[in-house]
């Protein structure tokens, strides 16, 4: 009987001090995840779980694939392409709206990080959203979060989206030189673009919500921004798989709370620094009190981000009362957290 309960101890043991020993076995370990920009700093803690190889010591081989904006990896979602998104909370209230059950299961980003930069000469006259009226305004892509940015600037001044040309630019060096050509009037975009361009001088951020000041004149408070979103029929079927992704963000979340600056700058791919690490450092260190530090979301946030939402989006304003419960779902994080604390 000693012997039986020396035993069981030990086994206790073991589970305390490796948590994942339990785990059950993922139902399928290969995921197909879809990203819309994946260099830029709205979705650094996906890149830091990936680099990290928080992925695969979950068990999980995960394929990644960048499309140029949130609203194309939305798609491939919904178009079969792809399990897991990494992407806007506001897509999934757009989705509960079309009564298409799209879930959050994490959050990355508590602050949005979207900023609108005007050329130096058009920002001397800005007065505020009304100004943009006729200007053709660069984003990731039309119907992506940059987009709802600019709609929602524009809803304050009771001005429609149709008010402004929207052009899709991406998140990389192609935005960049959409703006130094003077092709567009104005662009709402994320960092790393936003600091090269304002490093010029030649451009200035005249709407910016990468401070909690900045998100709340634009937002009103609290509100979720990047997330690890996924169909309900895929929860269903892969429950353990999914709490396998889970598990590698939180991660990378706690990861990125603890870590310094640059720390986070040396794990980055050299070609998201751009061959210049202190100018990534510098947008980074205008990004770094928006990380989540535990993947938790709260129906305040989630509120908040329908609130704006019907402000201006056709598909959020025609449904009835959306169930703001079956948006997101932090019982998969709460396992994280228990697993990663």
């Amino acid at each position: 009987m000693r012997g039986f309960w020396m035993a069981a101890g030990l086994v206790a043991g073991l589970a305390v001090a490796f948590p994942g020993a339990h785990a059950q076995k993922p139902e399928t370990t290969k995921v197909r995840l879809a990203v819309g920009g994946k260099s830029s700093l709205y979705y650094l803690p996906l890149t830091v779980t990936e680099r990290l190889g928080y992925f695969k010591e979950a068990g999980l081989d995960v394929e990644i694939s960048d499309f140029a904006g949130g609203a194309k990896s939305l798609q491939a979602l919904i178009g079969g392409s792809a399990d897991v998104v990494t992407g806007s909370f506001d897509h999934t209230i757009q989705m509960q709206a079309k009564n298409q059950s799209i879930t959050a299961l994490v959050q990355l980003g508590r602050f949005p990080g979207f900023a609108l930069a005007l050329r130096k000469d058009k920002a001397a006259n800005y007065t505020g959203p009304k100004d943009l009226k006729g200007m053709k305004i660069g984003v990731t892509a039309p119907g992506s979060s940059t987009n709802m940015f600019v709609n929602n600037l524009l809803a304050k001044e009771g001005l429609k989206p149709t008010d402004v040309s929207i052009v899709g630019v991406g998140t990389g060096a192609g935005a960049v030189a959409a703006m130094e050509k003077g092709e567009l009037d104005a662009i709402s975009n994320l960092d790393p673009v936003l600091t090269q361009l304002e490093s010029t001088g030649k451009f200035v951020a005249v709407a910016d919500s990468r401070t909690e000041k900045g998100m709340k004149d634009i937002y009103g408070g609290d509100y979720h921004a990047s997330v690890i979103y996924i169909t309900e029929e895929f929860i269903k079927k892969n429950p353990n798989t999914v709490q396998a992704v889970v598990n590698a963000m939180v991660r990378a979340d706690k990861w990125i709370a603890k870590a310094t600056p640059q720390e986070i700058v040396d794990l980055m791919p050299a070609e998201y620094k751009a061959g210049n690490p202190s100018l990534y450092k510098e947008g980074l260190l205008k990004n770094m009190i928006g990380y989540s530090e535990n993947g938790e979301m709260s129906m305040k946030a989630a509120e908040n981000v329908y609130k704006v939402l019907r402000q201006f989006e056709p598909s959020v304003m025609a449904a009835g009362k959306i169930d703001l419960n079956t948006t997101f779902d932090n019982s998969f994080v709460k396992k994280a957290n228990i697993k990663y604390r």
